[in-house]
């Protein structure tokens, strides 16, 4: 039930001959389109579902996530698992030194087939973002990928304000 006062809320109001304004009209609807982009080799896959359609000036204006997987069109190509490689993924060169440090950390505990490292908290070094597919994680639920992580950046994680970990198995 709905009290008086609500009631009145609800009727539309007249000025001076004016249309009456709809107060609660229903929102519009808006569709979204996602082209189709041939994107930098550094780019995870995951990213391509939630980037805006405007990308070359949203990429312009930020630094994208460091991977060593490569990724494709998510037009062009369906998403298949990529197969393990022999060695180590190779270490971007436009890490900054906390990135860097937290990448080499991670590389020399898990062996990794695929690594991300990101700074999300601006350049200060406060929070990153992680994402890890590493054999190491075979057989082990999540909570204990991720306790494996945080064990192996324990002296990192104490000057960190927060942590964004993804871990998976090849």
């Amino acid at each position: 039930m709905i009290c008086r006062t609500c009631l009145r809320s609800r009727r539309p109001l007249r000025i001076d001959g004016l249309p009456a304004p709809r107060l609660l009209q229903a929102p519009q609807r808006r569709s979204i389109s996602v082209a189709s982009l041939n994107l930098q080799s550094t780019m995870p896959l995951f990213l391509l579902q939630v980037l805006p359609s405007n990308l070359p000036a949203a990429a312009a204006r930020s630094r994208l996530f460091a991977t060593s997987a490569p990724a494709s069109s998510a037009a062009a190509q369906p998403q298949e698992p990529a197969p393990p490689s022999a060695g180590a993924p190779e270490k971007p060169t436009y890490l900054s030194e906390g990135e860097s440090q937290v990448w080499d950390r991670l590389i020399a505990e898990f062996a990794p087939t695929e690594l991300v490292v990101q700074d999300i908290s601006g350049g200060c070094g406060s929070m990153y973002g992680i994402e890890v597919c590493s054999e190491k994680f075979r057989g082990l639920n999540m909570l204990k990928q991720q306790r494996l992580v945080n064990a192996a950046l324990g002296d990192f994680l104490k000057e960190w304000h927060g942590v964004q970990l993804k871990t998976r198995v090849p």
